[in-house]
């Protein structure tokens, strides 16, 4: 499913138009993005969770020469799927 389908889907469960639907959409995606990019974390219950994980700096190859490479430390935007999300996908 993408953008498009989910859009509709949620404007024809909630009965409101897909311009609405959109905005909603792009306002939670928004929402999660600016609470991570400050550190916070974002839990929907039943749902789940979504967090900023620290990965730390390592070494790394490259595969084409096989040289050493330095991979440096980064934050990566992390999801642990909710007891209610995690059965209905079972």
């Amino acid at each position: 499913m993408n953008k498009g389908e989910l859009v509709e889907n949620m404007a024809d469960a909630a009965g409101i138009s897909k311009a609405a639907a959109e905005r909603a959409l792009t306002g939670l995606l928004d929402s999660i993005s600016g609470a991570l990019s400050k550190g916070d974390k974002v839990t929907l219950v039943g749902f789940g969770t979504f967090s900023i994980s620290k990965r730390s700096a390592r070494q790394g190859r490259n595969p084409q020469t096989g040289a050493a490479i330095k991979i440096p430390a980064r934050k990566v935007a992390r999801f642990k799927p909710g007891s209610k999300l995690a059965e209905a996908v079972k």
